[in-house]
């Protein structure tokens, strides 16, 4: 709660309504700002007629948006709200505040120059290795939310799809029991396989290494190959694509052999 900022807790007191995931959760965050204000649940199964009603109350009412912890709008469905009330012509203000994946980023000591945030992962293997395989070449820090029963599978599934990169597993972030643990996908997955972990999971992974260069054996191989297909310069152009070696260096020595 000592997250909440001055300016955050001054809106919850002043807002005609605060429309939020879960009324037992909020209102101890309401209570610890001083607020009396009423609340409307909304939440993912929330009927749009909910919705409706608050962009209806925004025309001389302030709304305000709480999620149960966190940034409202990341992984959770505010967005549909804020989306209406623009629509609507309203004015949207945001109060920047606690996030999670941004949080876990700066604490897992990776890269965070360029960074792409996954929220969950699909709960089945299969979907999850699909999802992962779609970004594993991704040449940016990944950051996915997970639950503690799913963390071990999960883990093992991104170092099968994206190769045992180093990562780390933030838990309750700002909160008593704060954990970070960090280390390759395999080591943390055997770690935590026997002793699934409770509270609110961030997973943090390293982007891919740095390809290595083809030898030049390897190159003559490839181009001996593509020889075969195409003609020069497109098996040049095909190979360089591919293994990252200069084209026109690539070209010259595909002309070497060709006349072999």
């Amino acid at each position: 709660m000592s997250d909440l900022s001055p300016r955050a807790a001054d809106i919850l007191c002043r807002a005609d309504v605060v429309a939020v995931e879960d009324s037992r959760v909020s209102a101890k965050l309401l209570r610890h700002a001083g607020s009396d204000r009423p609340m409307i649940v909304y939440h993912d199964h929330s009927d749009e007629s909910v919705r409706a009603r608050l962009i209806a109350r925004m025309g001389d009412e302030a709304v305000a948006l709480l999620s149960d912890a966190g940034t409202p709008l990341i992984s959770d469905p505010g967005y549909k709200l804020v989306r209406d009330a623009r629509a609507a012509g309203h004015a949207i203000t945001t109060i920047p505040g606690p996030c999670a994946a941004i949080a876990a980023l700066t604490l897992s000591a990776l890269p965070t120059d360029r960074f792409l945030f996954m929220g969950f992962l699909p709960a089945k293997s299969k979907a999850r290795g699909d999802t992962l395989a779609e970004v594993a070449a991704v040449r940016a820090t990944l950051i996915f939310y997970e639950s503690g029963p799913r963390l071990a599978a999960s883990l093992s599934d991104m170092a099968l799809a994206l190769g045992d990169r180093d990562a780390a597993v933030c838990r309750e972030i700002s909160k008593n029991y704060e954990e970070v643990r960090t280390g390759p996908l395999t080591d943390l997955a055997a770690a935590y396989r026997d002793t699934p972990p409770k509270g609110e999971i961030v997973v943090v992974v390293g982007p891919p290494g740095e390809k290595e260069k083809a030898s030049g054996e390897d190159a003559d191989a490839l181009l001996r190959e593509a020889l075969a297909r195409l003609p020069v310069g497109k098996a040049a152009s095909e190979v360089a694509k591919a293994t990252g070696l200069d084209r026109r260096a690539l070209y010259a020595r595909a002309l070497e052999l060709k006349g072999q």
